[in-house]
């Protein structure tokens, strides 16, 4: 490895070769402008998302809000505040632009051994224009909570959001986009999982034109939990992309993945790549990943590459999968031939599909309103009848 020049966030490391080596700066600068050649920019849409990698003057505004309750706390510090960047390690050129340019950052602390069910609701409202936005949330020890990220809007945005938990906090974090079909959205979850804390990040994608999350996972001790999962659908003209990256660095960890998306229309484009590594003195580690993808639409195209580092022999269990195939005639011809008509037979298809990963969000009360928000987008969008076709 070769120690380059970095920012405030500290010395960064040129990457060797690994795929799990990861160079890391808070001077956006020191990030080359992506080209469609760079391994973690091949498959987005360059061209849609130019105005989000050089810097460029804020034209929009992105609106937080969030419910004031006792005793969690909801405050806004200016940018680049001692309580930010102490998670965040920008790995790209759009997170270190957005850690630069965002004026304010939000912050919500849960106190230590508060528990609650009730999902705390983070509004994320776009006005037309470039943003930017940063947001932290901390959890202190032994506390829990659930948290959701509602966003919605036009928007050309980029932004950050830090999590840190505490020994034996929990977290439900629920990353939900309902943008408007123009959006173009990048962001980058950044979490810090404390020694027995567990983190439920569930990214749900149901609008917007381009779509990028980046969530990243950091064990801090042994014995920490996370479960990422996702669902998606993209449908005309809609790039949906996911690059996670995990990094057991712990022993006796645990980490588990699953990502499911739903392309609906002949120009609809998915990527997933997910990043494991388990370094030298993670021993006992557990991890798993999963990408499937179901096509709907001839013309439609999904990338799924998931990759696994082991640098230990001494692991519980280690592995990935990723399938991509399209719509099972036989499914909607048994349900056809029990009565259920072609529309509602294809909507069961796909619910179905989401469904385990849906059934995973562990507080009743978001399950059901992430339901909800999937079946008004297949209300909307499903292709109709005699359109499910392939040459």
């Amino acid at each position: 490895m070769t120690k380059v020049s970095a920012s405030a966030g500290g010395p960064g490391l040129k990457p060797s070769g690994s795929p799990a080596e990861r160079f890391t700066s808070q001077d956006w600068t020191d990030f080359p402008t992506p080209v469609a050649t760079d391994e973690s920019w091949q498959f987005a849409p360059l061209s849609r998302v130019r105005p989000l990698l050089d810097r460029a003057t804020t034209t929009g505004t992105i609106a937080l809000r969030a419910d004031q309750r006792d005793p969690v706390r909801w405050s806004s510090v200016i940018a680049r505040h001692p309580a930010t960047g102490r998670v965040l390690q920008p790995a790209d050129r759009v997170s270190a632009l957005a850690w630069a340019q965002a004026d304010r950052a939000w912050i919500l602390d849960i106190p230590a051994r508060h528990t609650s069910d009730r999902p705390i609701t983070i509004e994320l409202h776009a006005e037309p224009g470039i943003a930017y936005h940063h947001l932290v949330i901390n959890l202190a020890r032994d506390s829990s909570a659930v948290v959701v990220l509602d966003h919605h809007g036009h928007t050309t945005s980029s932004g950050n959001v830090e999590v840190s938990l505490s020994q034996g906090a929990r977290l439900t974090l629920v990353d939900l986009h309902q943008w408007q079909d123009d959006a173009v959205h990048l962001s980058t979850h950044a979490c810090a999982v404390g020694p027995s804390a567990t983190l439920h990040h569930v990214s749900v994608n149901l609008g917007g034109g381009v779509v990028r999350t980046a969530p990243s996972v950091h064990f801090l001790g042994p014995g920490g939990t996370a479960h990422l999962i996702g669902a998606g659908i993209a449908g005309r003209g809609q790039h949906l992309e996911t690059r996670l990256y995990i990094d057991h660095a712990h022993p006796d960890c645990v980490s588990d993945v699953l990502y499911k998306n739903v392309l609906n229309a002949a120009d609809a484009r998915t990527a997933w790549t997910g990043d494991v590594r388990i370094r030298p003195r993670a021993r006992q580690t557990s991890t798993y990943e999963m990408n499937r993808n179901l096509i709907l639409s001839a013309g439609a195209r999904a990338d799924s590459v998931p990759n696994l580092e082991i640098e230990t022999g001494d692991v519980r269990e280690a592995g990935h999968a990723s399938a991509t195939g399209r719509f099972d005639d036989e499914q909607l011809f048994y349900l056809q031939a029990r009565g259920i008509p072609h529309d509602q037979a294809q909507r069961l298809v796909v619910r179905g599909f989401l469904g385990d990963v849906v059934h995973r969000i562990g507080a009743p009360a978001v399950r059901d309103s992430v339901t909800a928000a999937i079946d008004a987008r297949l209300d909307r969008d499903l292709l109709p009848k005699g359109s499910v076709t392939f040459s």
